[in-house]
């Protein structure tokens, strides 16, 4: 696609509603089934070019391939689950959810465009803690083999993909808890609280 590694802060939306906390953790989808949904309602046209724009502002190198990420003859759909979550599915499948107003990507679009997203990587020991669900300690991002962008990387509360040591794809997402300069610095507690991940129910989730 022609996309290049984001090694730097990416640009966000400064909406009121962005200062709120999404409150959105891996133990919400723990559990999460067809029965948390309240309602399926198709996307309009013009709420999706919104869409389409809000994507493009919290994540720029998606512009290249918005188009082709949310077609003009694909159908998308919103569903309102439990604990005001709302997922957004193109032709069926998940591709970005949300709370509030900050929109997050699901594994399986990380996977289709994987370099569109600021990205930390574990090392080889924090994988079995990952996809538990557990958070993401300070030293699995700073040993060997764990990977951080180089300064001025990317401030707290920034949205990650996480990928892992010789893994290919991401294992997970999550949002940092604090910046990667204090991560690396302070090396210590929690870094990263984790927000979703491989085999998760959002993983397994099909409307179908």
């Amino acid at each position: 696609m022609g996309l290049k590694n984001l090694t730097a802060k990416t640009s966000s939306l400064h909406e009121a509603n962005l200062d709120r906390p999404t409150l959105i953790s891996a133990k919400m989808f723990r559990k999460f089934s067809k029965e948390d949904i309240h309602s399926r309602s198709k996307v309009k046209s013009s709420i999706q070019r919104t869409l389409k724009s809000k994507l493009v502002a919290q994540y720029p190198l998606l512009e290249q391939v918005i188009d082709e990420l949310i077609p003009k003859k694909g159908q998308v759909e919103l569903i309102k689950c439990e604990d005001k979550i709302q997922l957004y599915t193109v032709d069926g499948e998940v591709l970005f959810f949300q709370k509030f107003d900050e929109l997050i990507p699901s594994l399986k679009l990380v996977h289709r465009f994987p370099e569109a997203y600021p990205t930390v990587q574990v090392d080889r020991g924090a994988i079995k803690f990952v996809l538990s669900g557990a958070n993401i300690m300070c030293p699995g991002l700073t040993s060997p083999g764990a990977k951080l962008p180089e300064s001025p990387g990317f401030e707290k509360d920034t949205v990650v993909v996480i990928n892992a040591e010789n893994k290919d794809s991401a294992l997970a997402i999550g949002k940092l808890m604090m910046s990667t300069n204090d991560i690396a610095e302070i090396n210590k507690g929690h870094g990263v609280e984790l927000i979703h991940h491989l085999g998760d129910p959002l993983w397994n989730f099909s409307i179908e």
